[in-house]
């Protein structure tokens, strides 16, 4: 299997003769993505329509703090390569790191720092100031996806301004995953919500019964 920078390096994602002079916009998006729904989705399409950034690598963690009903992590990545594109690309790399910035110190080796854009929603960023290293993560590009039931300027009042931007205009999507999982369980109907490949993928492999 070929480690992400060599896929990169194919995609032309990284440069490795320092010859490019555009700047490419890479978003990290990083979650359990348990599983993926169109919440997720939409927050990837959004960010790249609107020119925000010009790629996305898509991160599913691993489950070491050991939740549970979260699935494994190769069968939330197969889900998630239902959306992989020239434009988006779900990494098998890097899954089993514990933190945020341990995933961002392996991705300034083949990037750029000033490239990467890590991306949020509003409700990471209430408990922001608790995660591991949360002073090194603010040394990087932050989006943070806001949604009406959460003052997320009160939150980032004492945050560096010119490391965090707040895409105002995205249309958040409340989906519940806890919920979504047992509606799967008990046979409801989840197609507003799951897009009809990753449910046929979770019906196959007997996922969350």
């Amino acid at each position: 299997m070929k480690k992400l920078k060599d896929i990169l390096i194919i995609l032309g994602w990284v440069d490795i003769n320092n010859t490019r002079s555009d700047i490419v916009k890479i978003g990290i998006y990083i979650g359990s993505f348990n599983p993926p729904h169109r919440g997720h989705v939409k927050i990837i399409n959004y960010l790249l329509n609107n020119g925000i950034v010009d790629k996305i690598i898509v991160i599913p963690t691993g489950n070491y703090w050991h939740k549970q009903n979260l699935v494994d992590v190769n069968d939330r990545i197969n889900m998630m390569k239902y959306y992989e594109n020239e434009r988006v690309i779900v990494d098998t790399s890097y899954n089993e790191y514990a933190y945020t910035y341990q995933i961002l110190r392996e991705l300034v080796k083949p990037y750029n720092k000033k490239d990467l854009y890590l991306i949020l929603g509003a409700d990471n960023i209430i408990d922001f100031d608790k995660w591991d290293n949360f002073k090194e993560l603010l040394t990087y590009n932050i989006l943070v996806l806001n949604r009406n039931d959460i003052d997320v300027n009160s939150y980032i009042k004492d945050y560096p301004e010119n490391k965090i931007s707040i895409i105002d205009n995205f249309k958040y999507i409340d989906i519940c995953s806890t919920k979504l999982r047992n509606d799967i369980k008990y046979g409801r109907d989840v197609s507003e919500y799951i897009d009809r490949e990753v449910y046929d993928y979770i019906i196959i492999h007997k996922l969350y019964k």
